[in-house]
């Protein structure tokens, strides 16, 4: 695989706004469980995929284009993913996802404000130490190695950025 892999997918980009109002309904309750609190709000939430229409094509669509990416069939891979809500002014540090034995990572926009490169900017840093600067697009899908170093840019926007990551591994 390349460093990293950009799908774009129209099916799961038309159940984004359903996505959203679902999002906006829940409750402290809704979530499992939050973690990663860094500068003040937990980068990730973590839910079932029952809990908001849509969410769980979001899924299945990760899921075909993992398997199709690793060359495997989708009944070997397992996956866990979560929602990352970055408002004004917030940032992702950088960090891998190569705590476990993960065999890919990904994230996939739900929303993206108007100025989409002032929302912040996906970084993966490539194994040559080049940086890869990608604008986040409703829609879209981006698929990386768990090794890969990777952040987001402070979010200069007046509004929220509303994503969706997901680590894949072998189903145990």
């Amino acid at each position: 695989m390349n460093t990293y892999t950009r799908v774009f997918s129209q099916t799961c980009l038309d159940v984004n706004k359903a996505i959203l109002a679902g999002f906006s309904d829940l409750t402290d309750e809704d979530f499992k469980s939050r973690t990663h609190l860094f500068h003040g709000r937990y980068e990730n939430l973590y839910l079932d995929a029952d809990r908001i229409p849509g969410l769980a094509l979001i899924v299945d669509t990760a899921m075909q284009e993992a398997a199709r990416i690793l060359g495997m069939d989708v009944a070997q891979l397992a996956s866990g993913f979560w929602l990352n809500a970055m408002h004004p002014g917030d940032v992702t540090t950088a960090h891998t996802h190569d705590d476990d034995d993960e065999l890919l990572s990904c994230v996939y926009y739900i929303r993206v404000p108007a100025e989409a490169d002032r929302s912040g900017q996906l970084i993966i840093t490539q194994n040559d130490g080049e940086e890869v600067i990608i604008t986040p697009r409703e829609g879209m899908f981006v698929f990386f190695s768990p090794q890969t170093l990777h952040e987001v840019t402070k979010n200069e926007t007046d509004e929220m950025r509303l994503s969706m990551a997901f680590n894949f591994g072998k189903k145990r």
